[in-house]
């Protein structure tokens, strides 16, 4: 079925919604969405990718700051070896196909995990994408690959306790913005919009610092039925939501005249 609200048509269908200007996206279903038509679970990976290109299209039409992808999460090295494998390769094969559209487009590649337990030629191909993109700025894409939020908090925190032990800084003056300045990219905005397909409610060990505050949006589409359609729905949700950021709503002063 084709999608009606293409990366071009969506920026007419959300003309005057509030927009978030990052959006956090987990991933899920590829392995269900391959089950239920009978193929194995690698080709769901592989019908994701087109899910992934036509979000990353319509994110940029929009106008949305950053868009960051769980693509493979520190707990996924638990999946069977084969299935490592091909998530791999097509992560490899993607890259090599997908990263000079992304730099004609604009787009700024960035990656955030830990890259010690990639292969080198894929850490290499990491960083030739993140330098080839480095100047553009339309759209900010960061992809989560061996990633995981207790990980990446771990890390700041042996960042932040190797310069107090050094001596350049107090322990006392460590606080919510040191901790931020430590993170993998302590100059993105934190995600507005937290989006997971496949049916299943939570977190999953993503982004746990920075989703403090998002809007949560869950669906039962599995990722590679997500395309702009949807994409235009989790928005229109996120549009109707009332963000107080711990705040009180300001009362309402009526008129003698009113009801």
């Amino acid at each position: 079925m084709s999608d009606p609200t293409g990366p071009g048509q969506i920026v007419d269908r959300l003309a005057g919604v509030a927009l978030p200007r990052h959006i956090a996206i987990v991933m899920d279903g590829n392995g269900r969405w391959a089950q239920q038509r009978g193929q194995p679970r690698y080709a769901g990976h592989r019908a994701g990718v087109a899910s992934v290109r036509s979000v990353v299209e319509a994110c940029g039409h929009l106008g949305v700051e950053a868009l960051t992808l769980f693509a493979f999460s520190s707990e996924n090295w638990r999946r069977p070896p084969g299935e490592i494998r091909v998530l791999m390769e097509l992560f490899r094969s993607t890259l090599d196909q997908e990263v000079s559209r992304l730099y004609e487009q604009g787009v700024r590649l960035r990656f955030i995990g830990d890259r010690t337990s990639l292969d080198t030629a894929l850490q290499r191909r990491l960083d030739d994408a993140e330098a080839l993109t480095a100047g553009n700025v339309s759209l900010d894409l960061i992809i989560a690959t061996n990633y995981g939020g207790r990980w990446e908090m771990a890390a700041a925190a042996r960042q932040l306790a190797a310069a107090a032990a050094r001596g350049e800084i107090d322990p006392e003056a460590i606080d919510e913005r040191a901790l931020q300045g430590a993170l993998c990219l302590p100059d993105a905005c934190d995600p507005d919009l937290f989006i997971r397909t496949g049916g299943e409610q939570r977190l999953s060990n993503f982004l746990l610092w920075q989703l403090a505050y998002a809007e949560l949006y869950f669906t039962d589409t599995l990722w590679p039925a997500f395309g702009t359609e949807a994409l235009a729905r989790a928005i229109e949700a996120f549009s109707g939501r009332n963000r107080r950021f711990g705040g009180v709503q300001p009362s309402v002063q009526k008129s003698p005249g009113d009801a």
